[in-house]
């Protein structure tokens, strides 16, 4: 294979952590990634699975992959090794470390984390060198998975996020025409929200090592390791691992298909046109839209059922029903709903009560807090969760949020000074500032250019624009050259429009 030996071991291999060139890397490895996808296209399965073993032995990728695991959130946790690789020495040398042969996981470290449902999900913990050595196969592998990925599966994909799923939401259910007018178009109006049980946690592993195109013997490896508990160990006979590095696309690799199954429960592909058959997923987490509720229960339903089922899965019937569009439906956070001749997407109730729940407890644990330190508390809370519902119907929710942010905080500064007057409080926590009053702030002691205090304030999730989301395009691959100029656009527009917002937005100091 020409050319293989300076991509495997590059004659000007760099002899230390900081001389490596990261854009030089950044490039071999997009090159031989697009290479995958080529021959991901033309199904030469056995050239895919040279040039994996090409990318997972080259010194650049593990050099990516190892600056992956120590640049993330986790860098700083260890797994049952108790090793970390904080120092640049040791970053140099985990690259060396990173071989295939004589590799055997360890155990994970299982830790447990509270669901919304008040139930706990089990999350696990790789050691540094099995989470580098994750990154380093995912490298070779999300190439081949987007390739293969259903068109309207959005999560856990290099370029999708949950704006192109709800955005996607929108184009299924967005005509409302007189259904007994046949020139008029109108969108399917039932919906069969569903939801896997336990989807990660109870994978088949014979399906996966079946179908999952990668290095069988190291993906058997991580799938069994097994786990500790209470010093314990416990071996995994199903289901990836909830925390490691490659199980989202194990997951997506799993479920990657169901668009196709939907239309083999049809005679034809019109015929699932007919039917306003529309599939959506986001991880484990899917609606598919149907002409009526009969369609949805006879033909949709236990076709999903049969696929699932063939992985080891099933639906979790809490979670599952169908509803009419006129009802309304929750996805990722959002609230669908036709009102009339209109559709709206607005942030869904639960997710507005845990936001606000969220914002009353970080008000009581800093009861006692300074009015600066609160600030900075509440201030990455609200801009996140505005900036998430900033591409739907939300103007009248972020207006009402504010309120009840308002009266948490007045409610707060009365409790701090029980004994103070009602105007005293004001005058001490809230202030105006150009032509708004009482707006929570806190007197920084400097000055503006005008003369006027400088105030570091509490953002308002109604400063927040309201814009419109650019949809991905279904059929395109960040990992193919043929879509490079389109995705460069797009970050090029997202780019100008952060600047642009960040410009605009009032300043918290």
């Amino acid at each position: 294979m020409n050319g293989t030996t300076s991509t495997c071991a590059p004659a000007d291999q760099p002899l230390s952590w900081h001389s490596i060139d990261w854009d030089k890397a950044y490039s071999v490895v997009r090159r031989m990634q697009a290479r995958i996808v080529k021959a991901t296209q033309e199904g030469r399965w056995n050239r895919v699975k040279a040039l994996q073993r090409l990318l997972t032995t080259s010194f650049y990728g593990k050099a990516l992959a190892v600056k992956r695991v120590t640049e993330n959130q986790g860098k700083r946790t260890p797994g049952v090794d108790r090793v970390l690789w904080s120092t640049p020495d040791a970053k140099y040398l985990a690259i060396e470390s990173l071989r295939r042969h004589g590799y055997k996981p360890l155990p994970l470290k299982r830790i447990y984390i509270p669901k919304s449902n008040g139930k706990l999900r089990p999350l696990s913990i790789p050691t540094m060198r099995d989470r580098a050595m994750q990154a380093l196969y995912l490298l070779a592998l999300d190439p081949v998975s987007e390739t293969i990925s259903d068109a309207q599966s959005y999560g856990f994909r290099k370029e999708r996020s949950t704006h192109d799923a709800i955005a996607q939401c929108f184009m299924n259910a967005r005509y409302h025409g007189n259904p007994k007018d046949r020139h008029t178009r109108v969108s399917a109006q039932w919906i069969l929200e569903a939801d896997i049980r336990g989807c990660f946690d109870n994978i088949d592993h014979a399906w996966l090592l079946q179908h999952v195109p990668m290095d069988k013997a190291v993906l058997k490896k991580w799938l069994r390791a097994g786990y500790l508990k209470d010093g314990s160990f416990a071996p995994t006979t199903e289901g990836t691992p909830q925390g490691g590095i490659i199980s989202p696309v194990l997951a997506n690799l799993a479920l990657n298909g169901l668009d196709s199954a939907l239309s083999a429960a049809f005679k034809s592909t019109a015929q699932r046109v007919a039917h306003k058959v529309n599939l959506v997923r986001y991880a484990d987490d899917f609606v598919i839209t149907g002409v009526n509720r009969e369609v949805l229960e006879r033909q949709i339903t236990p076709a999903v059922t049969t696929f699932l089922a063939a992985r080891g899965l099933e639906l979790a019937p809490e979670k599952t029903k169908i509803t009419h569009l006129t009802d309304g439906y929750d996805f990722l956070g959002q609230h669908v709903r036709r009102y009339g001749n209109k559709l709206l997407i607005n942030p869904a109730r639960k997710n507005v009560t845990a936001f606000l729940r969220k914002v009353r407890g970080l008000i009581r644990q800093l009861g006692a807090a300074p009015q600066g330190k609160l600030i900075d508390a509440l201030n990455p809370v609200i801009t996140g969760w505005a900036a998430y519902h900033r591409h739907v119907v939300a103007k009248d929710i972020f207006r009402k949020v504010d309120h009840q942010i308002w009266y948490a905080l007045w409610q707060w500064a009365k409790r701090r000074h029980q004994k103070k007057p009602a105007y005293w409080v004001r005058q001490r926590y809230f202030h105006r500032i150009g032509l708004r009053q009482w707006i929570f702030a806190v007197d920084t002691k400097q000055m503006e250019n005008d003369g006027h205090p400088r105030y570091r304030r509490l953002r308002l999730a109604m400063a927040t624009p309201i814009e419109r989301h650019p949809k991905v395009r279904a059929d395109a691959n960040p990992y193919d050259s043929q879509w490079y100029a389109y995705f460069a656009q797009r970050a090029a527009i997202r780019s100008r429009v952060s600047r642009a917002r960040r410009r605009d937005s009032p300043p918290s100091s």
